[in-house]
Parts: C-alpha cells; structure tokens; sequence
C-alpha cells in the first residue's frame, strides 16, 4: 500500500475502467473511496450499456461511497464559493476534504483548490 488514501475524480474512475495500467498501478492495494455523486455521474449516462453498467457497478461495490452530510455540504459552498467549480466538482472536492483523503483527479482546475490535498494525474 502506498499510503495515500485517494478520493477518485469520476475521470479518474474512467480511465480505471477503461485499463490503465499505471493508475491501477498508483492505487494498488489501496481501498478506492468516491463520492456520491462520482457514483451518479457514472451511472446516469444516458447512452449507457447494460455491460457498462454491469461493469461500473462492480467496480462501484469496492468503493467506499461518501454521502452527501452537512460538512461536506458546508464545504462544497465554501470551495465553489472561492473557486468558481461546477456544483458537482465542489461536492467532489468538498468529501476529499471532510474524508481526509487526497484527491485524484485529471482536472486541471479542481488541482488548484487551496483547501484540497490533490495529485493531478496527467497521462
């Protein structure tokens, strides 16, 4: 285990389940935590498959998936609030932060949230 427990980004999410290597690699024996709405960003597409969904639901059972509470609500206004983020990037950002995790993410912007540890994770 390397240490660092990450709260994935939903684009994170995609490119695990799209196989790549060395993220796998980076969360090797780790315990992957989300959001909840990471979780429904992935199941809401509307050109969704039945396998794509088969797959991203079983991926889904060996996450830990934070709700939505009243911290994390405080601090996703704080974030947007300071940032400018979209509502569902600010929650994102706002569970990493109440979860103590470090956000791993491929998004440029939500990287300079000053509040957030953060890896951007470049390909």
């Amino acid at each position: 285990m390397n240490g660092t427990n990450y709260l994935l980004d939903t684009n994170i999410v995609l490119y695990l389940l799209a196989g790549d290597d060395s993220l796998w690699a980076l969360l090797e024996n780790s315990n992957p935590t989300i959001s909840i709405i990471t979780e429904i960003e992935l199941l809401s597409f509307k050109k969704i498959t039945e396998e794509e969904e088969k797959t991203i639901r079983a991926f889904l059972n060996e996450c830990w998936i934070v709700g939505l509470d009243e911290t994390i609500k405080e601090q996703a206004i704080a974030i947007r609030r300071a940032n400018g983020l979209k509502l569902p990037d600010s929650v994102i950002a706002g569970t990493a932060l109440v979860s103590g995790c470090t956000l791993l993410t491929a998004d440029k912007k939500m990287s300079t949230i000053a509040q957030v540890n953060c890896f951007l994770y470049e390909k």
